[in-house]
């Protein structure tokens, strides 16, 4: 099999690579593979690092059977009649990428999305999740530091790697100020794990709504601690999961308890916002800084607040609560978002190499299995120029 690595064409760039030059040495001494790298001058690894690998360096892959990136291709760079991996950002219906879709059916690629690779027991199985968790309560910190003037946190994507930020938060004296999390999964674990690194305590849902602080603390919220059903206020997890439509959010709380929130779940399009823009509008709506790793754009979005992606080199806009427009951040009335889409390409070669190491382990083998691998087959979104067996939902957001 021939894989080829793509050269990233979504603007802004993405730095990331899907393998390491010494993972693409690894796979071709024990794999029946061969890895040729398209040129590019914009990834975390160099030209130079593949080719001290021994890796092909070409301008056009069209000869790969299999073609490999991370962020969406842009359409007149899709190769037809190929197999490509990378985030199609499709299986929500999200509309800037139904042109993407209806392009790989027309050229009858077939498309495997990295999220939609998982286990019998629906895991999945290869992730930058962490990473973005990482990056995004960096971040989320650093811009109440910005906002309060009380500190200033370098930026992740200056550090040289993790361990040069993880030196530093170290040393970070913060005041007083209360952070709740959401979610359980890679991207809420992240965040947790930088909180933790910078000393912040930890407490409980119920210690965090009913105390005050004279230092910075935090909680990590799961479902049933936001969400409850619309009729009998219980929660239920194989329900809520099922019918998100049918429970509404038990957030407000913490909206009056906390003053940064990072967002880290993953959001059905189905489930109950947070809160509404008209709840923002409250004298008791206490936080000023939301971090959204998770990134759904308003309306269709988990916050109300998300109109659109910041980027790493504009990492911040300001939300005005009463007119429900953007505005200039860190102003009274005002909140501050982070919303960055592509966070982990702040320290694009630790998130590389893990993301590699997954794809690997857990992913490599199936591709090159001689019968029909069922996790492949779970994970295709297109084939033949019909959707996937798993995908057919997909079917009237192609044909709006």
């Amino acid at each position: 099999m021939k894989i080829g690595i793509i050269r990233e064409g979504k603007v802004p760039p993405d730095s990331r690579v899907p393998l390491t030059p010494k993972q693409c040495r690894y796979i071709i001494d024990n794999y029946p593979v061969q890895i040729k790298v398209q040129k590019s001058p914009g990834r975390c690894y160099t030209n130079a690092e593949y080719e001290a690998e021994g890796i092909s360096l070409v301008d056009e892959i069209a000869d790969c059977e299999v073609l490999m990136g991370v962020k969406e291709v842009p359409i007149a760079q899709l190769i037809a009649d190929k197999t490509y991996f990378y985030f199609s950002h499709t299986i929500k219906k999200q509309a800037y990428n139904r042109g993407l879709l209806r392009a790989m059916l027309e050229k009858n690629i077939r498309m495997i999305d990295y999220e939609t690779l998982t286990n019998e027991r629906g895991k999945r199985l290869i992730a930058f999740g962490r990473f973005a968790g990482i990056v995004g309560a960096h971040n989320g910190v650093m811009t109440y530091g910005w906002r309060t003037g009380d500190f200033d946190l370098k930026r992740m994507k200056d550090c040289h790697d993790y361990a040069e930020a993880k030196a530093i938060y170290k040393t970070l004296q913060l005041p007083a100020f209360k952070t709740v999390v959401t979610g359980t999964g890679r991207v809420s674990g992240g965040a947790v794990e930088v909180l933790e690194a910078m000393n912040i305590r930890r407490v409980t849902p119920d210690e965090f709504l009913n105390n005050n602080y004279k230092e910075a603390v935090f909680t990590q919220l799961q479902c049933v601690d936001y969400a409850q059903h619309k009729i009998t206020k219980d929660f239920d997890k194989s329900d809520f999961y099922a019918n998100p439509q049918d429970y509404e959010s038990k957030f407000a709380p913490y909206t009056q308890a906390a003053d940064l929130m990072i967002n880290g779940i993953y959001w059905d399009n189905r489930a109950p916002a947070f809160f509404t823009t008209e709840e923002m509008k409250n004298d008791n709506f206490r936080i000023s800084v939301i971090a959204d790793v998770t990134c759904d754009i308003a309306p269709v979005s988990s916050i109300p607040s998300t109109l659109h992606a910041s980027t790493i080199a504009d990492p911040i806009f300001g939300y005005d609560v009463q007119t429900g427009t953007v505005a200039t951040p860190h102003q009274p009335g005002v909140i501050d978002m982070m919303t960055i889409d592509n966070l982990p390409n702040e320290m694009p070669r630790d998130a590389s190499e893990s993301f590699g190491n997954q794809f690997i382990n857990s992913v490599l083998g199936e591709l090159l299995k001689d019968t029909e691998s069922t996790v492949i087959q779970r994970a295709t979104i297109a084939v033949d120029g019909k959707l996937g067996e798993y995908f057919g939902y997909l079917q009237d957001y192609v044909d709006a």
